[in-house]
């Protein structure tokens, strides 16, 4: 049985398009079935737009069954994400998920079939990537996929028993903290991943991946990443409401023809890890300083300082 596909949609109507008609371009899109949910208005500003996703997402066709859920009230993407993705998984077993941003090769759905039929059983895989970073795979590599140590929220998929182990309100946050070992370990997926952890802890940010990583660097599993990338992030371009403006992750988008091999004893390639992580790192040198400051407790106390200058020039 195929996965089912969930895309998530909101106000943005012209990557909405894109996103359905590579999907639609997929070998197996015919004998799939897609989920679209649809996230209501924030406020009067995205009422036109959403309004006009919605209109499209009725004329899709070009999958085996097409079921939309349109929120009555704004949930955010974290919301919609956990919520949308339980309802489905919990019925089928498994998904694919993808947002409408994210362009897939034409052989999307099949990477990620066989990817979950492949690693169904084997409980160190967390979930399965169709992206891959824009870094430099070794030519010595011969492998199709790799192993990190970091989930990824751009076309991904991953089965009922993993998913149901995520523990949102992450509940042992507070030991975390006390635990300068346990954040380098996080932080092997990316030096900003214990931060992200933090904001959204103390209500900064509303992510829902960030929790999704932080469970599966609890039960110590891995996450599977194609060598060449089935999925290209078109959103990144302002329009998002969690993303920036910035080309740093663009991609080439795997041309298709190739069939990807799944091995069941891949190990840790820490050549790949690191140049994975490097990713992550601050790139800006006015940004490298800040991470330093921050990391010596500096940045805290220029902070308070300056608010203290500002509000004294206020009065």
């Amino acid at each position: 049985m195929l996965a089912p596909i969930v895309l998530f949609v909101y106000n943005r109507p012209t990557h909405t398009k894109k996103t359905v008609e590579a999907l639609k371009q997929n070998k197996l899109a015919k004998e799939s079935q897609l989920f679209i949910f649809s996230d209501a208005p924030k406020n009067e500003n995205s009422i036109e737009s959403v309004e006009e996703v919605r209109k499209y997402i009725k004329s899709i066709n070009g999958f085996e069954n097409i079921i939309i859920r349109e929120a009555e009230k704004n949930k955010g993407l974290a919301t919609s994400v956990i919520s949308g993705v339980t309802e489905v998984i919990k019925e089928y077993g498994k998904v694919i998920v993808l947002e409408d941003d994210l362009v897939t090769s034409v052989n999307f759905l099949e990477y990620m079939n066989k990817a979950l039929c492949f690693y169904e059983n084997n409980q160190k895989i967390w979930s399965i990537s169709g992206y891959n970073l824009p870094i430099e795979i070794p030519k010595a590599y011969n492998k199709d996929v790799y192993l990190s140590y970091r989930a990824c929220s751009w076309g991904w998929a991953t089965w009922k028993d993993r998913w149901d182990k995520n523990d949102w309100t992450v509940s042992n946050y507070d030991d975390f903290l006390k635990s300068k070992e346990q954040q380098k370990l996080f932080n092997r997926g990316g030096s900003d991943m214990t931060d992200m952890l933090k904001s959204q802890m103390e209500g900064k940010i509303d992510s829902w991946a960030i929790r999704w990583c932080y469970s599966q660097f609890k039960d110590n599993s891995y996450t599977i990443y194609p060598v060449k990338s089935k999925i290209q992030n078109i959103g990144n371009d302002g329009s998002g409401v969690h993303c920036g403006d910035t080309n740093i992750n663009y991609v080439e988008l795997d041309n298709g023809f190739s069939r990807t091999s799944f091995i069941d004893n891949l190990e840790e390639k820490q050549i790949i890890l690191k140049r994975f992580k490097k990713h992550y790192e601050p790139r800006t040198f006015k940004a490298k300083i800040g991470k330093v400051l921050k990391h010596f407790g500096v940045y805290y106390i220029i902070k308070e300082i300056y608010s203290y200058l500002r509000r004294k020039n206020e009065k």
